[in-house]
């Protein structure tokens, strides 16, 4: 290639970059607010989105994760902008390492979760129940959003309705949540019988998981074309300054 046409694909690809990191800052930045949006009105969030958006909503605390994710998408596209805007290889450099980083973070990650899932039930376990045994039937917003998610996934409790015992709910009635029962049968008078006491919501969302791996690795597969384009792209910039 002649020296113009080496520069008019270096500006190509820089001008890709700027673009690619500006959609990546612009999604971080929708996660972020939305992830504040749930976590200071939840209930405005549930009446616009319907039980589609509660169904996971208590067991994976959504809105922490999407503040965290929205955070952080918006501090890469900032770089990602910056260092091909400026054409700076310090801060080429940076945004690789910080993407190769999440990058083998979401690999081990994977393999966590694929390895590990008793261990993910365990920890999710020790963190939900007491939530649940401390603020169900105390907790309007917590209390709502666990009843649409147990109606919708028809499941019930993190592992199964004993989550419940000792709440402030089961405390004041005496009894366990509606959503855990069939046709309004008390999950502990039958639990013996098929389809009478419905299973915790951990195992349900798991299944639901398995059902759809294929459109979950599809993202996933995605997701990481995107993050090693990304590095090669901040790569052959970087080489190219280094040749200047």
């Amino acid at each position: 290639l002649s020296p113009g046409e080496k520069m008019g694909c270096f500006t190509f690809i820089k001008v890709i970059m700027i673009l690619f990191n500006l959609a990546i800052f612009l999604g971080g930045g929708t996660l972020l607010g939305v992830g504040i949006w749930v976590t200071v009105d939840v209930q405005s969030f549930l009446d616009i989105f319907g039980a589609l958006s509660s169904s996971v909503l208590q067991v994976v605390n959504v809105s922490y994760f999407l503040i965290v994710i929205g955070a952080i998408l918006l501090a890469i596209g900032f770089l990602g902008c910056c260092s091909a805007q400026k054409e700076s290889q310090c801060l080429l450099m940076m945004f690789f390492s910080v993407v190769l980083i999440i990058f083998i973070a979401e690999i081990a990650a994977a393999v966590v979760a694929l390895v590990y899932t008793s261990l993910a039930e365990t920890l999710l376990t020790a963190v939900v129940t007491p939530v649940l045994k401390e603020k169900y039937g105390a907790d309007k917003s917590l209390t709502h959003i666990w009843n649409v998610t147990m109606t919708e996934v028809h499941c019930c409790g993190l592992n199964n309705y004993t989550d419940f015992t000792d709440s402030p709910w089961h405390k004041e009635h005496n009894t366990y949540p509606e959503s855990c029962s069939v046709r309004g049968s008390l999950p502990f008078a039958c639990p013996h019988v098929c389809g009478c006491l419905l299973q915790g919501c951990f195992a349900q969302i798991l299944k639901e998981i398995k059902t759809h791996a294929g459109v979950v690795g599809g993202v996933a597969a995605g997701i990481a074309a995107l993050e090693i384009a990304a590095m090669v792209v901040a790569m052959y910039l970087y080489c190219r300054l280094d040749q200047k």
